[in-house]
């Protein structure tokens, strides 16, 4: 069913009332879990896989210092800056000699931080390591899909290219498209399809390609209009699955685009040169280039000369 529009301050109020909620990306929409099952501490194995490097880099850090201050302040007793750099060599079982505990509290204490120390050391050695081991899919999606005749037949097409050194193998792709339809009841009722592309596999994706979806009387697209997508809240998501080679690992990555990302009449550019003997020369920087075509679709289905031919 298509969603009411709640006001933020309600979303909040409930948000709060409920302490059981958290917010999730997917694309271009947020969505607000509320009322969910309670957060577990193995979430954070998945939210510091999850941050960027630099964010990485700044928890690291901030969870650093702070632990220095801490046991600075436990010790206690001196200069504070002195406290602070003998924590950090504890920290770090450096153990310059410069200072040393002498009373029970102090070994205690010492011991505590050492073994935080060992603990923070493993636990961000493997957090690090994961991070570089995980390999990338480093697949760009164009900027907009278009929709324009090829071979006479009215098609939908999106562009992607591969942007890693080397190919990857056992490709799959899909094209989702969702938009709400009328019930018999009443309302709207949001459905999913999955377009039938011309390929939906490759053996090898070294470069760039263009997935296409004919447009014919079994499409759900057949007869759309940029009216019709917008009045039923069209979005498609494009997913390209494969192996990276050189990690022997699955990757994975997706892009959605809105009814606004869709455009009627134009195609892609060409981005492949051939220089002969084989090669052919890819110019990622044309990737989202389009240009119009002399026939647009209308929402009929049928082509129809162009006002600017």
């Amino acid at each position: 069913m298509k969603p009411t529009p709640v006001p933020l301050a309600e979303v909040r109020r409930r948000s709060i009332k409920s302490r059981a909620f958290h917010s999730v990306r997917a694309g271009q929409i947020e969505f607000v879990k509320v009322n969910t099952d309670a957060w577990r501490w193995r979430d954070i194995y998945r939210w510091l896989l999850g941050l960027r490097w630099p964010q990485f880099a700044v928890f690291v850090g901030t969870l650093y210092i702070a632990l220095n201050l801490l046991f600075a302040a436990l010790y206690g007793g001196h200069w504070f800056f002195d406290c602070f750099f003998f924590s950090v060599q504890t920290l770090a079982t450096v153990g310059y000699g410069h200072m040393y505990p002498q009373t029970l509290y102090g070994h205690i204490v010492t011991t505590i931080e050492i073994m935080s120390g060992i603990f923070l050391l493993a636990v961000m050695t493997g957090l690090i390591f994961v991070r570089f081991s995980r390999p990338s899919a480093r697949v760009v999606f164009s900027n907009s899909i278009v929709i324009a005749p090829l071979n006479g037949k009215p098609t939908l097409m999106v562009r992607v290219g591969n942007e890693n050194q080397h190919s990857m193998v056992e490709a799959e792709f899909r094209i989702m498209f969702s938009r709400d339809e009328p019930l018999l009841e009443g309302g709207d009722f949001r459905y999913f399809y999955v377009l039938k592309l011309h390929f939906d596999r490759l053996t090898v994706f070294p470069a760039a390609l263009t997935l296409r979806h004919t447009i014919d009387e079994t499409s759900p697209l057949f007869g759309a209009t940029p009216e019709s997508l917008e009045s039923s809240r069209v979005l498609l998501i494009v997913s390209v699955v494969g192996i990276d080679p050189v990690i022997a690992a699955a990757v994975q990555t997706q892009k959605d685009y809105s009814w606004r990302d869709v455009r009627f009449g134009e195609r892609f550019a060409e981005m492949y040169t051939e220089d002969g003997g084989g090669r052919l020369t890819v110019d990622y920087g044309r990737l989202h280039e389009t240009e119009q075509v002399e026939v647009a679709i209308r929402g009929n289905g049928r082509d129809e000369s162009s006002s600017d031919k």
